[in-house]
């Protein structure tokens, strides 16, 4: 089975992007499933029900969230209706949403798809991450043989922590949050697939998606300066995954960064 899961997708650019480029990709990698991150497509931070519908229409299947989850209010509302919207699972009890969503492809293949964020350097008061994985893989049905884990987190090393925890227990761990992505994908030796991090889906003529003057007059010159989404080509930064359906393991995991046409342009499979 293959599955494509497409890094946090900011602003314009990225949905701009999307749109313009998953139909082909859709074709042209035989994609069963497409999952993407989603907590910053509504002008950079947050999520709306009308950009969300953007992405569905494109081609997305399940969108993912993180920090930036409720940063528009209505969010709060339209999760509840919306079973392909996910938020990190470690949320208190109560917290509108979920972070547990089963997909089911075209071919009739379900795979758990599982929204985790982590502890240190964001919310440390959220449940432990490691902890919530346990508890929602405890109570998967046992023909849901696909699982894949986005884990919305700051360091390096919980997110690492992770891919080995889950090894041979989950499909993939594909790290999210950074908008820079690692070089670091690779199968553990027990079956699963990692990457530290997707990087970002959006204007990469920029900082980290938001635009550049305005950035650098915070880090400059120390003032406040409302952040706003860099205009520009859009990228896609996602990557591959080739899924054995009967034990739910990954056999392959591949970087993919593709920009929105301008007159041509190329996929470039790293």
């Amino acid at each position: 089975m293959n599955l494509l899961f497409i890094g946090d997708v900011v602003g314009q650019p990225g949905r701009r992007a999307i749109t313009d480029q998953l139909p082909g990709l859709r074709q042209r990698f035989k994609l069963d499933l497409v999952v993407a991150n989603a907590e910053n497509i509504a002008d950079g931070a947050g999520i709306t029900k009308k950009t969300a519908n953007e992405l569905f229409a494109a081609g997305v299947d399940v969108l993912s969230n993180g920090n930036h989850a409720w940063d528009k209010k209505e969010a709060l509302e339209y999760i509840t209706t919306e079973p392909r919207l996910l938020r990190p699972h470690n949320y208190p009890d109560g917290t509108p949403g979920t972070g547990w969503h089963v997909a089911t492809t075209h071919a009739g293949h379900k795979v758990g798809i599982l929204n985790l964020m982590g502890n240190v350097f964001m919310h440390p008061h959220l449940a432990c991450p490691f902890a919530a994985a346990d508890k929602a893989l405890a109570a998967k049905p046992d023909d849901i043989k696909m699982v894949l884990v986005d884990l919305h987190a700051e360091v390096t090393s919980e997110k690492m922590a992770m891919g080995w925890y889950l090894d041979g227990r989950v499909s993939a761990v594909v790290g999210t949050h950074t908008h820079v992505p690692t070089a670091d994908e690779r199968v553990f030796p027990k079956g699963t697939g990692y990457i530290t991090d997707v990087g970002m889906t959006g204007c990469y003529d920029s900082v980290i998606g938001m635009d550049t003057q305005k950035s650098l007059k915070r880090f400059v010159h120390k003032l406040p300066e409302r952040f706003e989404v860099a205009e520009g080509i859009g990228t896609i930064c996602g990557v591959l995954l080739d899924l054995d359906e009967s034990t739910g393991l990954c056999r392959h995991i591949t970087r993919l960064r593709v920009s929105e046409s301008v007159a041509q342009t190329a996929v470039k499979v790293a």
